[in-house]
């Protein structure tokens, strides 16, 4: 019997239709349209609005998308990931959520918090779920709306993040395609320079928390520049360097979209050319667990059959990976 692997089938992605430019945060914060360019390179963000909605709001028409790219009912889906740093609620699971509202009644459903590995974690770990051979039908969202944990007069951290999902469908592949190797890695030493202060068991929310802002994202910016350019750049070199590849045998470089400088260190260390290298950065700004499946659904036009990707993160906690997917269609 020839080994099962993981294949993506069917990629969907949604993203709100507010757009906060560089222009507009100009007249919120201290900061310049070239100023964050520069240092970023984003130009606009999408952001969730309305009462009552959450990341699932986002989850939910992604997931609805691929169903119907691949022609298959919600009803078919066996088990639903999540990755998000922002669910809905402490609990229930923003994936039980996000089956319930698209109809997926026969799937169970659990979230990963990785912050921006997010996704990757969910893939190798859904992935495995395939390997084994107890499910056929397995879906990887990854989703955050990070203007909710976003405090829009913090000029360190507004102009970075945006909200968004991608998902992606995996089913069995016994033709030398999908998940092929994965690196993983975490150091929660890293956790005092990335976090949110407030609302865990450590901390729970009070009234000296919320007036002290202690529920948005803190960010010590240099120490996690530096982490994240050796650490996703190191872990993406390494994944080559154990399958004997090199930047000639990969079609696509998939970075978490975090910063242009740290994906463009990444590609530099694996000798990889700017024309291999997915970017959506400058529209879509840093959505965290959704970065990555953003990318698959605005290049999937551009993949052929076999090509070889890198995916590879760095995230808060700290987290970061790579994994390496021979594309299936």
């Amino acid at each position: 019997m020839s080994k099962i692997t993981a294949a993506i089938t069917a990629v969907g992605g949604y993203v709100p239709d507010f757009v906060l430019s560089n222009k507009e945060l100009e007249k919120m914060v201290d900061t310049t349209d070239e100023w964050i360019i520069s240092r970023t390179g984003i130009k606009e963000r999408r952001i969730l609005k309305g009462e009552g909605l959450g990341t699932s709001d986002l989850g939910a028409p992604a997931v609805l998308e691929l169903c119907k790219k691949r022609g298959i009912d919600p009803m078919e889906i066996e088990l639903l990931i999540c990755a998000t740093t922002t669910p809905d609620f402490v609990f229930p699971a923003t994936a039980n959520v996000i089956c319930d509202k698209i109809g997926a009644k026969k799937a169970f459903g659990f979230d990963i918090s990785a912050a921006c590995s997010g996704f990757l974690y969910s893939l190798v770990t859904g992935s495995k779920y395939i390997e084994s051979g107890q499910y056929k039908k397995v879906v990887v969202v990854g989703a955050d709306k990070m203007s909710s944990i976003i405090d829009y007069s913090d000029r360190a951290t507004c102009v970075i993040f945006g909200d968004g999902a991608g998902a992606v469908l995996l089913e069995p592949n016994t033709d030398g395609f999908g998940v092929m190797d994965s690196i993983l890695r975490s150091d929660g030493s890293g956790r005092v320079y990335l976090h949110q202060k407030a609302g865990g068991s450590v901390k729970p929310a009070s009234h000296a928390t919320v007036d002290a802002k202690e529920h948005y994202v803190f960010q010590d910016g240099q120490p996690v520049f530096k982490f994240a350019v050796t650490n996703m750049a190191d872990v993406s070199a390494e994944i080559l360097e154990r399958n004997r590849m090199t930047g000639d045998d990969v079609a696509w470089l998939v970075p978490h979209q975090a910063n242009k400088r740290i994906i463009d260190a990444t590609a530099n260390r694996m000798n990889v050319g700017p024309e291999k290298v997915m970017l959506n950065i400058q529209k879509y700004g840093n959505t965290t667990s959704g970065t990555i499946p953003l990318c698959l659904w605005d290049y999937e036009k551009q993949l052929n059959k076999g090509d070889n990707l890198i995916l590879a993160a760095f995230g808060g906690g700290f987290t970061w990976g790579s994994v390496w997917l021979k594309w299936a269609y």
